[in-house]
């Protein structure tokens, strides 16, 4: 009995008993749905279960080929350096720069590319408005002297003005009678919009060609010429074109140069076969290339133009 006179016995329950009570109901009916879907998976047939497995994981990994490893798979040839070297093609070169600090030009000049001789050496000589390769004046002689015909390059940058550019172009780079034409090198254009980048490309384009009397070679991806320099404006000028690990270029329109990889190995560069160093097809003969040549009567009047 309480201090009441009722009975403990026939006290009403208390709430906690009856959230015991809840809690209870609550287990019994999970068990009840565990119960009915282990019944449903026993009456599943084993193989079903396992070609769901198999569908689930191709999907994953079309899934994971589709975009992350696809579109990224020539960057996997070039870290084990499996360029591949087209046929069909009689005259090779290559284009240099200070990363290739460790140039032997005595065997570079008996070096081979699939059995053909270095014809020719395209090398960076300037950047933007104020850099230098320090090794273009070395590299810029060492390939007259091997007897390779040799080129040089300009990399364009989208942050200064052509104009300013084309004139240091000029001012570090002596091309003579024999050298083949100026390149410009085009392969970002920053901030600025494709009609800002074209306007700009052609300034360049523009004076050097009034200083050295010739057309200079236009240098680009092949996606980066389709999507920003695919105007007829520059169909007058020669095309090198790079794009990697393809058997045949695709670009359709005329061409001079093919950059067809970036991890070639050629006897005289570098000392470990991770030194590699890109290699390039010229669409023509030893001939067509000579007569690419800049000649002694453009180079008559050869004068900055400072305007």
């Amino acid at each position: 009995m309480n201090k009441h006179g009722t009975s403990l016995k026939n006290a009403p329950r208390s709430s906690a008993a009856g959230g015991t009570s809840s809690k209870n109901r609550r287990k019994n009916a999970s068990r009840r749905r565990k119960k009915k879907s282990t019944s449903l998976l026993r009456r599943v047939p084993i193989w079903v279960i396992i070609a769901g497995i198999g569908c689930a994981i191709t999907i994953y990994i079309f899934v994971l080929l589709k975009i992350f490893v696809d579109p990224f798979s020539f960057r996997w040839d070039a870290i084990y350096g499996e360029g591949v070297n087209p046929d069909g093609f009689e005259v090779r070169g290559i284009d240099i720069s200070r990363y290739q600090d460790n140039i032997d030009w005595t065997r570079l000049r008996n070096a081979n590319i699939n059995g053909q001789p270095i014809s020719f050496a395209f090398i960076k000589a300037t950047e933007g408005t104020d850099l230098i390769d320090p090794n273009f004046n070395e590299n810029f002689y060492q390939a007259k002297q091997n007897d390779i015909l040799r080129g040089a390059y300009h990399f364009f940058s989208p942050r200064t003005d052509a104009r300013q550019q084309a004139r240091f172009f000029l001012r570090q780079v002596h091309l003579e009678a024999g050298d083949l034409p100026p390149v410009l090198d085009v392969e970002t254009r920053g901030a600025l919009s494709k009609e800002k980048l074209q306007i700009a490309v052609k300034k360049w384009l523009d004076v050097v060609e009034q200083h050295y009397g010739v057309k200079p070679i236009i240098y680009t991806g092949y996606a980066f010429k389709m999507e920003n320099l695919n105007d007829t404006i520059f169909d007058q000028y020669p095309y090198w074109i790079a794009h990697y690990y393809v058997n045949q270029l695709q670009y359709k329109g005329p061409w001079a140069f093919w950059q067809y990889t970036d991890v070639g190995r050629i006897d005289g560069i570098g000392n470990s076969e991770r030194d590699f160093v890109d290699c390039n097809i010229f669409n023509g003969t030893r001939q067509q290339l000579l007569d690419l040549t800049i000649r002694d009567e453009q180079l008559d009047n050869i004068g900055l133009q400072e305007q």
